[in-house]
């Protein structure tokens, strides 16, 4: 054999630096562990502990609704409510939703300062704007009063409020350990996860619907503790429930892919606009409400009375539109509804949820979605097999992906809701229907709306999250808490600051950033007085001058950190 030549000095100096390096690398990661490893650990033990209560919070607001709901309408299944319904003397059909109604009113008229129900909407904003920190009074209050209106005859979701409840856990775990704004966030996301998970025993979408919907982003340090919370939650659901689906659907639901698949586009569409009508009913009844409200100065407690009556008036014909709807639901998945049904309950049902949130009366939109939906495919695909039989697979393939492509348009949560749709059906080989269908929907809807039911919500309240974290970290930060006082080394001149006050500029300090920006635009200033303006004939108080760089300087900390947030 030929002799191998000697490694010069180049080649022995390049693995002497890998060594170095490599033996550097383990000492780093050595030092994480120990200094960071405990305190990770402990925060995941945090994050389990969160995650049972919050699983225990939703399976108790389940168990509560049923036990409820068997007392009130002499029901021993709440899956076939309807059924039992029909059996009930008319006038307590109109009767129980007023007195549920005046109940719910009296309860948030006590609690909350505003008589409305908190929602996943108020979540996103405690998130995005309180360091991950709910209301906890308001937050209970909504709980009780969602649980009421669910067993009384009120047309939404459970999911809605159960998430509220577990954030209220988590915001009173952050005020127990003094949690700064990211493990706010994280804990809160882990609720979240729990809560959703142990709703539906779907730990998978839990923990997505969490990072997708709550905190907006998917950052490596949310996901294991969120993880860790949303099996725990379904482990909660499952001891309880036992590990079954939701929904039973029948065997044969294949898809003829190349075939079929311009259908689901359509239906995708289709969808997305169905999800609008849902969306914008709701809002158009609650300016509705709030008009007849302030016409008629009903009281406030008064109103959620009012929807129960109406709601009443259409279960007389209609019991199906009581409740969460899971047995319609199921109904239309498998089949066991006509074309024209399905047309009539899809509009009932959209009546139905417009008239419960309009009227105050809680709950949530994700189960009422997932019925339209249902619906919608159920009518879409009786439709198209009838039109193509020799083409077209199951009308109840159409159900389970038009279920996906509504609840997925009006969360704003296309990941997460096609996982959820899987996970309560355990149907995995219909996935690419239901992807195509959910994707187009989301699409549409995201462009009518303010991408999500909860995002319009907030829009309307003047909270701007749609956009981003550009568009509402402004709103963050008082101008009191900005400007340059009167004592500053580098503060305004006097003399300037009351020239501009003559001339009507100034801010008040508890103004935010995001008022004060257009005033900078609109008069290319350097400063902007700070003043309060006092009675009549008395001069202002000067506090300060709130400066366009500094403004500008706490702006991009804010963008810096958020940035660091979701990319760590």
């Amino acid at each position: 054999m030929a002799e191998q030549p000697p490694q010069n000095d180049e080649d022995r100096g390049f693995l002497r630096d890998q060594v170095t390096t490599g033996l550097s690398e383990l000492r780093r990661a050595f030092h994480v562990l120990r200094h960071r490893g405990p305190s990770q650990l402990q925060f995941w033990f945090i994050a389990l502990l969160v995650g049972i209560a919050a699983g225990l919070a939703a399976l108790l607001f389940r168990k509560g609704i049923s036990i409820i709901q068997g007392v009130v309408y002499n029901s021993k299944d709440v899956r076939a409510l309807q059924e039992f319904v029909t059996d009930v003397d008319w006038y307590w059909i109109v009767l129980i939703p007023i007195l549920g109604g005046l109940l719910t009113g009296w309860i948030l008229h006590l609690f909350t300062d505003d008589g409305r129900v908190r929602t996943v909407a108020d979540v996103i904003e405690g998130s995005a704007l309180y360091d991950g920190r709910v209301e906890k009074r308001a937050g209970l209050a909504s709980a009780a009063a969602s649980i009421i209106t669910l067993s009384t005859g009120g047309s939404s979701g459970r999911e809605g409020p159960v998430v509220h409840l577990a954030a209220v856990i988590s915001s009173w775990v952050c005020g127990l350990i003094k949690a700064n704004g990211i493990t706010g966030r994280d804990l809160l996301g882990c609720a979240v996860a729990a809560a959703v998970s142990a709703s539906f025993n779907a730990p998978i979408a839990g923990a997505l619907f969490a990072l997708e919907v709550v905190l907006r982003h998917f950052a490596v340090h949310a996901f294991a503790p969120i993880v860790i919370a949303s099996v725990a939650g379904t482990v909660i659901n499952r001891l309880a429930f036992g590990d079954v689906t939701e929904f039973i659907l029948p065997v044969n639901t294949t898809l003829d892919f190349y075939v079929e698949l311009p259908a689901f586009l359509m239906l995708g569409l289709v969808c997305g606009l169905v999800a609008v009508t849902l969306m914008r009913a709701i809002f158009w009844a609650e300016d509705v409400g709030n008009h007849v409200q302030t016409l008629t100065k009903m009281p406030r407690w008064l109103r959620p009375a009012c929807a129960g009556g109406l709601l009443g008036v259409m279960a007389i014909w209609f019991p199906h539109i009581i409740g969460v709807g899971y047995g319609t639901t199921s109904a239309a998945l498998t089949g066991e509804l006509l074309l024209f049904e399905a047309i009539i309950f899809t509009i009932l049902k959209v009546a139905a949820v417009a008239i419960t949130m309009a009227g105050r009366m809680g709950g949530g939109v994700f189960s009422p979605s997932l019925m339209v939906g249902a619906l919608t495919g159920l009518a879409f695909g009786g439709i198209a097999t009838s039109v193509f039989p020799n083409v077209s697979g199951s009308e109840t393939l159409y159900a389970l992906a038009g279920m996906g492509a509504v609840a997925a348009a009006v969360l704003g949560a296309p990941i997460s809701t096609t996982l959820i749709v899987f996970e309560l059906t355990g149907d995995w080989q219909t996935g690419l229907a239901v992807m195509v269908a959910v994707s187009l929907s989301t699409a549409l809807a995201s462009r009518l709306v303010d991408r999500s039911f909860f995002l319009t919500q907030l829009e309307r309240r003047d909270v701007h999250l749609a956009a981003g974290p550009q568009a509402y970290l402004l709103s963050m930060f008082r101008v009191r808490n900005v400007m340059r006082d009167e004592d500053h080394p580098h503060a305004a001149a006097e003399d300037d600051i009351w020239a501009m006050i003559e001339q009507g500029i100034y801010i008040d300090p508890n103004a935010t950033l995001e008022d004060a920006m257009p005033l900078f635009e609109r008069n290319n200033d350097v400063f902007i007085p700070v003043a309060t303006m006092g009675e009549e004939g008395k001069p202002p108080t000067i506090l300060g001058a709130l400066f366009q760089m500094d403004a500008l300087k706490q702006y991009n900390r804010a963008l810096a950190a958020t940035a660091a947030e979701e990319h760590s």
